[in-house]
């Protein structure tokens, strides 16, 4: 078999997963037809997030315990931003945060109110951190006459996509010793943003809104779609670009004796050697694997 017939076997292999991508597009005779697959296509279709292995505790020979920040800023990790605007985009593309709210407003995901999960948080008790209720002098006015506030007279400003300027992270590298390697596992995210009270003030205070149990998250996070620069008939699920780590985060803590303080407690008012702390407490964990080879 020469090289030719090799790249045709690949091709027709590859076809069935582009047409995938956008289900139906070629063949709708109406707009409403485009992502729709039919019964046939339903029960081929074996798409699923990919199970993660059972790990013994006994076969973890080390581990640590990590808290990263995933700038948005950082053109890399556009893709868990975009879009923020959904007026005038299919329903097939949204943000990372759209994509959580919008579960967590139907009652398909939990959320938690620290990186420890602890306790859970429902969105009644998260109104207060997603939303901000201002009364204006002419509803004041109205209250002490004893009068109904009209609704003119109240401001809602609520926390959108858009004013999502971080994720936070939590995870844990371990060498497995049955693999002989070392793996990372993500265990959970949050989104950051201003404080919805403060955030028209020139530096407001980051606050995370809330914490998703990552594992509890996957079957969500796969459905959802992350749009692809390098190829538009073949996007990728946020699961897979999660769990694949195709993003840049900088490490804000790591689990220690002093209460998994963070970096930025034990080394204020310098960016620059909080970065660097950050990229030892890396190559610590990097040379770990190196160090079990070694004699």
């Amino acid at each position: 078999m020469n090289w030719k017939n090799v790249l045709v076997m690949g091709v027709v292999t590859m076809l069935p997963l582009s047409m995938m991508a956008q289900a139906n597009v070629l063949n709708a005779k109406k707009p409403d037809e485009v992502g729709v697959r039919t019964e046939a296509q339903k029960a081929v279709d074996n798409d699923a997030p990919l199970e993660y292995g059972y790990v013994d505790d006994r076969d973890i020979l080390w581990s640590k315990t990590l808290w990263e920040t995933v700038d948005l800023d950082e053109r890399v990790n556009f893709p868990l931003y975009y879009p923020t605007d959904t007026m005038d985009i299919g329903p097939d593309r949204r943000s990372l945060y759209h994509v959580l709210i919008k579960n967590l407003k139907s009652g398909n995901l939990e959320t938690y109110t620290d990186s420890y999960f602890t306790k859970k948080r429902s969105f009644a008790d998260l109104k207060d951190a997603l939303q901000m209720v201002d009364t204006l002098d002419y509803g004041y006015e109205q209250m002490n006459a004893g009068e109904t506030v009209s609704e003119e007279y109240i401001t809602r400003r609520n926390i959108s996509a858009a004013d999502i300027e971080e994720y936070h992270i939590k995870g844990i590298w371990y060498f497995d010793k049955r693999q002989g390697e070392l793996k990372y596992r993500l265990l959970g995210i949050a989104p950051v943003a201003p404080d919805v009270n403060f955030m028209d003030d020139e530096n407001p205070d980051m606050v995370e809104l809330f914490w998703v149990w990552y594992p509890d998250a996957r079957e969500i996070l796969h459905e959802a779609k992350v749009f692809n620069q390098q190829n538009s008939a073949q996007p990728i699920s946020f699961d897979m670009l999660l769990n694949a780590r195709r993003f840049d985060a900088v490490i804000y803590k790591e689990d220690n004796v002093q209460g998994d303080r963070t970096i930025d407690n034990y080394i204020s008012d310098n960016a620059l050697f909080q970065l660097l702390e950050a990229k030892r407490i890396k190559e610590t964990i990097r040379d770990k694997e190196q160090d079990m080879w070694a004699y």
